[in-house]
């Protein structure tokens, strides 16, 4: 039998290939749970392991003085291009300015990543996977990876508000959010838009694993606060909150 060559217009891409189009035509994109486990060769049993830490994160000051219960930690490295992933000293974050309007100038300190969390097999082939992602968007030798847990609480007298500051920018090349959890949670509905306002997505992570990916210079985002779907019971959403900047 004759070797058939396959055709590369009908061979299916790759999910980072899938989300490098995706960023550079519209600025935005979401990833199946199923496609990002492929890429990191992970499965339900990975990512039940991997959302335990957030049972075991620190009350963010910041928000409470807003009204609204957040609980998160904090670190920081750099990846090279090759895939080498280096922890920063931990340091106060700030993000740049005329970003997040309600922190203008002001350094906010978290408890860093714990060394449980540092050492889960899932967080390296993650953040070199979002390096591959990312590299559509700069040709850098280098990215500032910031990391970010972040779990929202809400009660029937108090909506949790995920992104208190409205629509807004981080200040950065890449901006990722993937969901780790929902419980109890309605609302949480996540929008990208373009410069001018217009919604470039909006969707609701609802599964864990689900990975939504923005080009932070060209789009701006924002959540919809969460409230109880049984007000009986206090809801929570658990996301993990990682962004790139080229340097």
């Amino acid at each position: 039998m004759d070797d058939v060559a396959e055709d590369p217009s009908t061979a299916p891409a790759s999910p980072v290939a899938g989300a490098h189009r995706a960023l550079l035509s519209e600025g935005a994109y979401v990833m199946p749970p199923a496609a990002l486990s492929a890429c990191l060769g992970v499965d339900e049993h990975d990512w039940a392991a991997f959302a335990a830490h957030w049972e075991d994160l620190a009350p963010d000051a910041y928000a409470a003085e807003r009204g609204t219960r957040r609980l998160r930690r904090y670190g920081h490295f750099l990846l090279t291009r090759g895939g080498e992933l280096t922890a920063q000293p931990h340091i106060a974050f700030v993000q740049p300015e005329d970003t997040n309007p309600l922190y203008v100038d002001r350094d906010r300190h978290f408890e860093p990543l714990t060394e449980a969390f540092l050492a889960d097999p899932l967080l390296t082939p993650l953040l070199r996977m979002l390096g591959d992602v990312a590299a559509c968007l700069d040709d850098a030798a280098e990215w500032s990876v910031k990391v970010h847990p972040f779990r929202v609480v809400a009660s029937s007298g108090a909506e949790g508000a995920p992104t208190p500051e409205g629509r807004h920018r981080d200040g950065v090349t890449l901006v990722t959010s993937l969901l780790i959890g929902r419980e109890n949670a309605a609302g949480g509905e996540s929008t990208v838009y373009d410069p001018d306002g217009r919604e470039v997505l909006t969707t609701t992570l609802a599964e864990r694993g689900t990975l939504m990916l923005g080009d932070d210079r060209a789009t701006l985002h924002g959540v919809s606060p969460i409230r109880p779907a049984d007000p009986a019971r206090p809801a929570h959403r658990d996301v993990l909150v990682t962004t790139l900047t080229a340097r």
